[in-house]
């Protein structure tokens, strides 16, 4: 699906509610594209980005739920994808970092051959970790969490959580993740990302813009340094997202003043996944001024309405 057009002006999104970081079912939420485009409308919000990993299946089902939508010109979509990649931490590591990209062309043939490399790892990393908790006893039947996935779903530990709840071994996602499936879980097997560097260069081909999401996250694992994220900015990256419900009040602040100092701009965002989190859409929101600009650097696709 091709939605080149302008960006949207400055006039069109003054006073809009705006969560720019959300899931579907295409890659690991549990709306589908049209039913978090209506909890959107439910929520109260204007805009929302749909940002799966590692895949952009969900663009036309939740265009199509916005032209539909009983407020037509008021809900729009700003299309997107969340990128995996592996990045230097600045302290001589190399860790695992999210790319939000945002209004890229989703028929770059770099983008589309990355993407369904990305796909294919996950899905192959999922139904390896479902067959070794299978061989171990777990009620987990891997050919079944398989084939439930869509076609063009990357997969990912959620489905497996949910597993683990629908056979009772588990209450949660968080305590899935907690218990087996986190990176010190003996679950756990490692994913092979695209570099940071290259997912930015990809994204800005395409005519998109890109942002670190959730990037002092430390509840999540290691983050990088500010000297990354600035080495990041000089390579292309657009922003960062401050406003996250997993940065204390502390990295919001260093995020922030960061941000101004490289110029960057910045988004806030629920990081929404329906059920699989407890995180409200909307909880964190974007100022209408940082979508404009992030829609100004962007010629791949249009924000639709």
């Amino acid at each position: 699906m091709r939605v080149a057009g302008p960006p949207a002006s400055s006039a069109t999104l003054v006073g809009v509610r705006i969560d720019l970081h959300t899931h579907s079912t295409a890659s690991d939420g549990t709306d589908t594209p049209e039913e978090l485009v209506a909890v959107a409308v439910e929520a109260g919000l204007d805009a929302i980005a749909l940002t799966d990993h590692d895949t952009t299946a969900g663009w036309a089902a939740a265009q199509h739920a916005v032209r539909r939508s009983g407020r037509a010109g008021r809900i729009r979509l700003v299309p997107g994808a969340e990128l995996s990649c592996h990045c230097p931490d600045g302290r001589g590591n190399s860790i695992t970092v999210h790319v939000l990209a945002y209004l890229f062309d989703p028929l770059s043939q770099a983008l589309v051959e990355e993407q369904a490399r990305l796909r294919a790892r996950r899905r192959s990393r999922l139904h390896a970790m479902a067959r070794r908790m299978a061989e171990d006893g777990f009620p987990v039947d891997p050919e079944a969490l398989m084939a439930q996935l869509p076609a063009d779903s990357p997969g990912g530990r959620p489905h497996l959580a949910r597993a683990l709840i629908n056979g009772g071994t588990v209450a949660s996602v968080d305590e899935a993740f907690a218990r087996y499936l986190g990176s010190d879980g003996s679950y756990y097997l490692p994913r092979t990302d695209t570099p940071v560097r290259r997912a930015i260069e990809m994204v800005t081909e395409a005519g998109g813009a890109t942002v670190l999401a959730h990037p002092l996250a430390t509840t999540r694992g290691p983050t990088v340094t500010a000297d990354v994220i600035a080495e990041l900015a000089e390579y292309g990256l657009a922003g960062v997202e401050v406003d996250h419900p997993d940065h204390d009040a502390p990295a919001r602040a260093r995020l922030r003043a960061l941000a101004g100092e490289l110029d960057l701009i910045t988004t806030g965002s629920s990081d929404y996944h329906g059920s699989n989190k407890t995180i409200r859409i909307g909880q964190e929101t974007t100022d209408p001024e940082s979508l404009e600009r992030l829609a100004q650097r962007c010629t791949g696709s249009e924000i639709i309405e």
